[in-house]
């Protein structure tokens, strides 16, 4: 399914994936609502909601950007209000909008911890369950989540708790839509990158430079996510993509263009390839059952 003529709304959006993602789309014709708070300049951050929307306006597509926080109805429901109005439905949700916070319990404040929950799980929540109605009439509707795979390794369940609930909330809503709107023909998917992103949040929180030195460009994220929606809504639900897997699926080998100059640093719970041990290397190569 082309995008050309579709609507996506999106949570976020003002710099990072989120923006890489709207200027992918815009390039294929477009049409984007921007639900974002940065209204003005923050030196800690690049980009405000209105440089995103000139960013998706140069790419080919049309933008409507509406300040506002997800976790509040009324802003949720004004941009869904404004940008059927001006585009005539909504086809596509994003949700994008995070808080990241990657301490332990014992040091998290309830402030982050609020934080996360309210944006994760409640905005995600508003954001969609306000659209639906839209996507319902929409042209091949497609709900898209940046949320991870649910690895319960013990090592990611440790390792963040707070963090890693609301982040596999956003999951856990995704696949329910999946299922609940099934019948509808909405299709609701996850998507999540297999290496650390350049983005603000990796370069201010989970590590500097050093950090953006071992990370893959936004782009990876966008060309993945493109190729998601434009796969058919009902051959295409229930399911938590990552984004270097969905490129090889489309003939994509070589992802050097998304850069990183260090050896990748695996994203936030995706498990690095090991080599099998020997047991686990002839019992692949006999097609024998691993032991009990």
């Amino acid at each position: 399914m082309s995008l050309a003529g579709r609507t996506l709304l999106m949570s976020g959006g003002s710099r990072g994936i989120g923006l890489a993602i709207a200027v992918a789309a815009a390039r294929h014709g477009a049409n984007v609502i921007l639900l974002a708070k940065t209204d003005a300049p923050d030196p800690r951050l690049s980009g405000t909601i209105h440089t995103a929307a000139a960013e998706i306006e140069a790419a080919g597509g049309s933008a409507l950007a509406v300040v506002g926080d997800v976790r509040d109805e009324a802003s949720v429901q004004r941009a869904v209000e404004r940008g059927a109005e001006r585009f005539g439905g909504i086809d596509i949700v994003v949700n994008n909008a995070s808080a990241l916070a990657v301490d332990g319990t014992d040091t998290l404040s309830m402030k982050r911890f609020d934080l996360m929950a309210d944006i994760q799980l409640r905005g995600t929540y508003l954001l969609t369950s306000k659209a639906l109605p839209h996507l319902r009439q929409g042209t091949d509707p497609h709900i898209l989540s940046l949320s991870p795979p649910l690895n319960l390794s013990p090592a990611w369940l440790g390792a963040h708790p707070a963090y890693t609930m609301a982040k596999y909330g956003m999951t856990l809503l995704t696949l329910g839509w999946a299922a609940e709107f099934a019948d509808h023909g909405v299709a609701a998917n996850c998507l999540w990158p297999e290496t650390y992103i350049a983005t603000d949040a990796v370069k201010n929180i989970l590590g500097g430079e050093a950090a953006i030195e071992r990370s893959r460009s936004p782009e990876i994220v966008a060309d993945a996510a493109v190729a998601i929606l434009q796969r058919p809504a009902n051959e295409c639900t229930g399911n938590t993509f990552i984004d270097a897997e969905v490129l090889r699926d489309a003939g994509v080998t070589d992802l050097s263009r998304y850069g990183g100059t260090g050896e990748l640093r695996y994203d936030i719970f995706v498990d690095p390839p090991h080599d099998p041990s020997p047991g686990e290397r002839a019992r692949r190569e006999t097609h024998e059952e691993p032991p009990c």
